[in-house]
């Protein structure tokens, strides 16, 4: 953890993955994020894939570094205390829907004398007020079509989603550089914002943002599959002699070159060129509309090559290029992970199941990252927020504990 943000305070009230990856990413930049959840857990405590002892993996990984305050948000006052604890604090993320009780005009008209204006981000499904998840997003906007192999038929062939819940984790950092951005308007102007990020406009304005949107209304139509080729450039998955798959991108003159060299195939690209009038070292162009034939020529050299040998001479000419894996093989890379900065020592995350933990994603040269921090259980802060926060006493606090309204720590509960 980097300690760029240690000034600033934020309450998360969320489930899932987008909402909580804002508050991580935040909270990893040295953050105090405050989660508020149901106090028997919110819609994602209990996520897939759970420790015997009925932790999710899942939600350990996604509130790390972050507090945890559980209480009975389907009571009245269990909800006042969400709303004040936003409200005293002036910052909030959530996905929870804007006519809940934790809208944007609810948490402003609770904010007492003297706190910040009231700023939030609120992921959305559609902008029209629609349900969305990363999944049903991801087929509006057309991906699973253009996924599969490349003599699927357009019109039959089923779509191919992808494992990875992509839009949530873009919308999860997006959110994060909204809430940075609409902070950083109130530190200049006094104003708060209200920032509302819809999941599919994500995932729409992506399509736009990538040029695929264009593209289509250019062409009239739909790209057709390309199975694991790079669309627009030459790349693709290649299989030495030995059985390994692996994948080769060349976007750069200098990247071409490399691999035209560790591949021995100087003299079939010459043919080829002589054949087709076409200069594969001048640009993607040539490369990708005549990929079929290229492919052919790199992978006959493949196939008389195991990936140890091939690997090196790639490795030699700075080609780029990686081995497939497993996820289980990814996870005990030693490059990836083990020798990786990235990561840091197991803290003592609530599952009590011990593995390396990510640091920040962005490297600062010259300034200490710190280890992992675990993420809490829940409740476990309940008491030290309510007293810090609200300034409730100890006796107060009690007898909201007695009431049920608030929960302290499950760490013995499981």
């Amino acid at each position: 953890m980097y300690q760029l943000l240690n000034d600033l305070s934020i309450i998360e009230v969320s489930s899932f993955v987008a909402s909580p990856t804002a508050g991580l990413y935040c909270a990893q930049m040295g953050a105090e994020v405050i989660r508020v959840d149901h106090k028997a857990g919110g819609l994602d405590y209990d996520r897939y894939m759970l420790t015997k002892e009925g932790r999710s993996l899942s939600w350990e990984n996604l509130n790390r570094a972050k507090k945890s305050v559980a209480l009975d948000l389907r009571s009245g006052e269990g909800r006042e205390l969400a709303v004040a604890l936003a409200a005293k604090t002036g910052n909030c993320i959530t996905n929870l829907p804007e006519k809940s009780f934790l809208s944007h005009d609810a948490m402003k008209a609770a904010q007492p004398a003297g706190a910040p204006d009231m700023t939030s981000v609120r992921i959305m499904g559609w902008h029209d007020g629609r349900q969305a998840m990363d999944f049903t997003v991801n087929a509006a906007a057309g991906y699973p079509l253009m996924t599969g192999p490349e003599e699927w038929d357009m019109e039959t062939a089923p779509p191919v989603n992808q494992v990875l819940p992509a839009w949530d984790f873009i919308t999860g950092a997006y959110c994060a550089f909204a809430m940075l951005a609409a902070l950083r308007q109130r530190d200049a102007t006094g104003e708060g914002s209200e920032v509302r990020v819809p999941l599919g406009d994500v995932a729409i304005g992506t399509l736009a943002n990538s040029g695929t949107m264009a593209e289509m209304l250019f062409r009239g139509g739909d790209r057709e599959r390309l199975g694991n080729a790079i669309w627009g450039a030459f790349g693709r998955d290649f299989r030495t002699s030995d059985g390994v798959r692996f994948m080769v991108a060349a976007l750069t003159p200098k990247q071409w070159a490399g691999l035209v060299k560790a591949f021995d195939v100087a003299a079939p690209i010459s043919a080829l060129e002589a054949e087709t009038g076409e200069d594969f070292a001048s640009g993607d162009r040539p490369r990708f509309e005549h990929r079929h034939a290229l492919f052919d020529i790199f992978q006959k050299v493949a196939d008389g090559l195991d990936y140890a040998a091939l690997s090196a001479r790639m490795a030699a000419e700075g080609c780029t290029f990686e081995k497939y894996r497993t996820a289980h093989e990814a996870a005990n890379d030693p490059e990836l992970v083990r020798d990786n900065p990235l990561f840091g020592p197991s803290p003592p995350n609530p599952s009590g199941f011990e593995y390396p933990a990510t640091r920040s994603f962005a490297n600062l040269p010259g300034r200490e990252p710190g280890n992992p921090a675990p993420a809490p259980f829940l409740g476990e802060h309940s008491e030290e927020v309510l007293a810090e926060r609200l300034g409730l006493s100890s006796g107060a606090i009690g007898a909201l504990v007695d009431a049920g309204t608030v929960a302290l720590s499950d760490k013995d509960s499981r």
